[in-house]
């Protein structure tokens, strides 16, 4: 299931993550269950890149 907006994301997504994040989120599971086929693996997918971009954000404001 490929997600259209970010109103279409899991309740847990919307309410964990900021409006940025979500679109990461979004954009990194679609593209996951394209290449894997499995939403659990996408979902994994998904929140690794949202926390690398955290981890990221974090190193350069340092």
């Amino acid at each position: 299931m490929l997600y259209q907006a970010n109103c279409d994301l899991p309740l847990e997504i919307r309410s964990r993550l900021s409006d940025a994040e979500q679109e990461l989120y979004r954009a990194a599971y679609n593209s996951a269950i394209h290449w894997y086929g499995k939403a659990s693996k996408a979902h994994q997918v998904a929140l690794s890149a949202v926390k690398m971009q955290a981890a990221m954000y974090r190193h350069q404001t340092i």
